[in-house]
C-alpha cells in the first residue's frame, strides 16, 4: 500500500492509522468577493482558462496591465476558497515598496490544497514520490497527504508552535516535507524550508535570522545512492540558535541517530495526534513563508511571501504556462528548498488538484537515463527542470534518452539561467521529439512565480529558442537606460524592470524593509528592478541577458552601462 512506503517509520504510522479517515474539519465554502473589485469586460477566470482561444490572449494581457483590480479580482473569487471576501483587490506603491493584494479576505491555504480536493476525489493521487532508488516510487493519495498535515500540524501545536511563530524545515524532497509546509500553513505558522545541503553554519544563519522556534529534520538523507547526515547537521547548528525549543526528528532510514534533550521522535508523537485539525483563517497579506536567498553581500535575505496573492499567482501560472490539465502528471524535478520547488513542486499543483512528482535522486543516479527512465515509468505529461542539468546529460549522448519511451511528455520546460541554444536544441529534439511544447521560463525568488515565458498565449504562436519572450498577465515589463530612462521600441537592451506589481511578488525581507526597498525598488524609482538585463527583440520578445549584481557606480555588460545599487538582487536559485 503506497501509505505503508511513505517513508520508513511514516509509512509505518500512516499503514497502522489506515482505517482512520480524517474529514475536513469544517464545511467548505467558495465565498463570493463583492462583485465591484470583481468588474471587467473578461477577466474571469474561464476567459483567463481559454486564454489561447484567437484573439483572446492580447486582449487579456491589455486587460490585465491596463485594468489590474478588474482582471485579478474575479480570478482570486474563482479560483481560491475564501472564509471572508476581500474588500480592496490591491494596493501597493513601489515608492515605499508597499504591496497589498486581496485586503480584507480570509482563507487557509492548506485548504486550498487539500481539503476541497478531498471533498472531490480523496482518492486522486497528490504526490509520487521518486525516491533516490529507481523503482520504489510511492502514491500518496490527497487523503493521506491531508491526514499526514493535519497529524504533523496537531504535533506542532502540541509542541508550542501558535500562530506566527516561526519553523526550519531541513529535510530533502518527500511527502512529509510537503506535510511540514502545508501543517505550517494549517495552523498559521511560517515556514521557512533550508535547502538539506547546506552546511550547519549556513542552517544556524538562517534559524537565527528568522528567529525559528522548532526544526523538522530527518535522521538521515539519501541523495545519488549517498547518505546525507541531516541530524547531526542540525545537532551542530542548534548548539547556536537560543530560539529553538525542539527539534522534530523524522526517519528516512532505520539508522539511530543521537536523541538530545531538545529533540522528539517524529513518527511517535504523530501517531498520538488526532487526523483532523481545524485549520486557521489567515489574512490574504499574512505571512506564508520565509525562503532565504544567497544575498550578492554574502548575508542571506528572508525574503517574505505571504498567502492569497502567492498562492493564486503560482495555480495560474502553473496551469496556464505549462497546459497543465486534469489527469495529467506534473514532474518539476526542482528542490522544495528552492522558490521552484515551492511554487511548482507543492502549492502551484497542490491548489490545482494536480499529481506532482517529488524526486529525490539526481539526474545521473544510477546513470544519465534517470529522468527519462522516470519520465516513462511514471507517464510525466510535463518536465521541469535547470539548464545545468540539461548541458550535463547532453554530453552523455542521446542514447539515454531514446532509450526510453518519452511520448507521455506534452511540455517541457526550463527553469533558473537563461537557456542556451545547443541545449534548447537538444531538450526540444531528443527529449521531446521536435513535438513538445519548450518553455524557457524567467522568474526569481522575488516573484513567487513565472513572469515571461512563452506561454500562454495564443495557439499555435512561435516559440523561439532560448528565449523567454513573452510576459505573464500582468506583467508590465520595461527596459531602461543608464540615465533611469525608459528604453523605447524594439532590438532595444537595457536594466529589466517590472513596472506594476503582481499578486506573486515578495513583500519585504524579514526584519529589514529598508533594504527591501533599497533592492528592488531605489535603482529605478517607480519600478521594480530584477537585477537583470534583457533584450527586446524586432517581434517585441524579451530575452534575458543576465545578472547584473554588485554594481556601485557604472558597469558596462555588452556595450551598455548603467547605474545602480549594491544588493540589485540575488542568484536565480532554482
Amino acid at each position: 500500500m503506497a501509505a505503508r512506503s511513505l517513508g520508513r517509520g511514516v509509512g509505518r504510522l500512516l499503514g497502522s492509522l489506515r482505517g482512520l479517515s480524517g474529514q475536513p474539519a469544517r464545511p467548505l465554502c467558495r465565498v463570493s468577493a463583492p462583485r465591484r473589485a470583481a468588474s471587467g469586460p473578461s477577466g474571469s477566470a474561464p476567459a483567463v482558462a481559454a486564454a489561447s482561444q484567437p484573439g483572446l490572449y492580447p486582449a487579456l494581457s491589455a486587460q490585465a496591465a491596463r485594468e489590474p483590480a478588474a482582471f485579478w479580482g474575479p480570478l482570486a473569487r474563482d479560483t481560491l476558497l475564501w472564509d471572508t471576501p476581500y474588500h480592496t483587490v490591491w494596493d501597493c506603491d513601489f515608492s515605499t515598496g508597499k504591496i497589498g493584494w486581496f485586503l480584507g479576505g480570509q482563507l487557509n491555504v492548506s485548504v486550498n490544497c487539500l481539503d476541497q480536493h478531498v471533498r472531490k476525489s480523496p482518492e486522486s493521487v497528490a504526490l509520487i514520490w521518486e525516491r533516490d532508488e529507481p523503482g520504489t516510487e510511492v502514491r500518496i493519495t490527497y487523503r493521506e497527504l491531508l491526514e499526514t498535515t493535519c497529524r504533523l500540524a496537531n504535533t506542532l501545536k502540541r509542541h508550542g508552535v501558535c500562530r506566527g511563530d516561526c519553523v526550519a524545515i531541513y529535510m530533502p524532497v518527500s511527502p512529509l516535507a510537503v506535510a511540514a509546509m502545508l501543517a505550517c500553513a494549517r495552523i498559521g505558522a511560517v515556514h521557512t524550508v533550508i535547502f538539506a545541503g547546506f552546511s550547519a553554519a549556513s542552517l544556524a544563519g538562517r534559524i537565527n535570522d528568522a528567529k525559528c522556534k522548532v526544526v523538522i529534520t530527518f535522521n538521515q538523507g539519501l541523495r545519488g545512492g549517498r547518505v546525507m547526515e541531516l541530524k547531526k547537521i542540525v545537532d551542530e547548528a542548534v548548539k547556536h540558535c537560543p530560539t529553538v525549543q525542539r527539534v522534530l526528528v523524522a526517519h528516512r532510514t532505520d539508522n539511530k541517530v543521537h536523541m538530545g534533550d531538545l529533540d522528539v521522535p517524529l513518527e511517535q508523537e504523530m501517531a498520538k495526534e488526532d487526523p483532523v485539525c481545524a485549520p486557521e483563517s489567515m489574512g490574504s497579506e499574512d505571512v506564508l513563508f520565509m525562503l532565504y536567498t544567497s544575498g550578492s553581500t554574502g548575508m542571506p535575505k528572508g525574503i517574505v511571501h505571504t498567502q492569497a496573492g502567492y498562492l493564486l499567482y503560482a495555480a495560474l501560472t502553473h496551469k496556464l504556462v505549462f497546459d497543465h490539465r486534469p489527469g495529467d502528471i506534473f514532474g518539476c524535478v526542482a528542490d522544495i528548498g528552492w522558490i521552484t520547488g515551492h511554487s511548482y513542486v507543492v502549492y502551484g499543483p497542490l491548489c490545482n488538484g494536480a499529481t506532482s512528482v517529488l524526486f529525490e535522486s539526481t539526474p545521473v543516479y544510477p546513470n544519465a537515463g534517470r529522468y527519462w527512465e522516470t519520465v516513462e515509468r511514471l507517464k510525466i505529461n510535463q518536465f521541469y527542470g535547470a539548464p545545468t542539468a540539461v548541458r550535463l546529460l547532453l554530453k552523455y549522448g542521446d542514447a539515454w534518452v531514446k532509450k526510453y519511451d518519452r511520448s507521455s511528455l506534452r511540455t517541457l520546460g526550463s527553469v533558473g539561467e537563461p537557456i542556451n541554444c545547443e541545449a534548447w536544441e537538444w531538450l526540444h529534439r531528443v527529449v521531446g521529439d521536435s513535438r513538445c511544447t519548450l518553455v524557457d521560463t524567467w522568474w526569481q525568488t522575488e516573484t513567487g512565480g513565472i513572469c515571461i515565458a512563452p506561454r500562454p498565449s495564443e495557439e499555435g504562436a512561435e516559440i523561439l529558442p532560448g528565449m523567454a519572450m513573452r510576459p505573464f498577465f500582468g506583467i508590465v515589463p520595461v527596459l531602461m537606460d543608464e540615465k533611469g530612462s525608459v528604453v523605447e521600441g524594439s532590438n532595444v537592451s537595457g536594466a529589466l524592470c517590472i513596472s506594476q506589481a503582481w499578486p506573486g511578488m515578495a513583500r519585504t525581507i524579514y526584519g529589514d524593509h529598508q533594504r527591501f526597498v533599497d533592492a528592488y525598488f531605489k535603482a529605478y524609482p517607480g519600478y521594480y528592478f530584477t537585477g537583470d538585463g534583457a533584450h527586446r527583440t524586432e517581434g517585441g520578445y524579451y530575452q534575458i541577458t543576465g545578472r547584473m549584481d554588485d554594481v556601485i557606480n557604472t558597469l558596462q555588460i555588452g556595450g551598455l552601462f548603467r547605474e545602480a545599487i549594491r544588493n540589485s538582487g540575488d542568484l536565480l536559485e532554482h
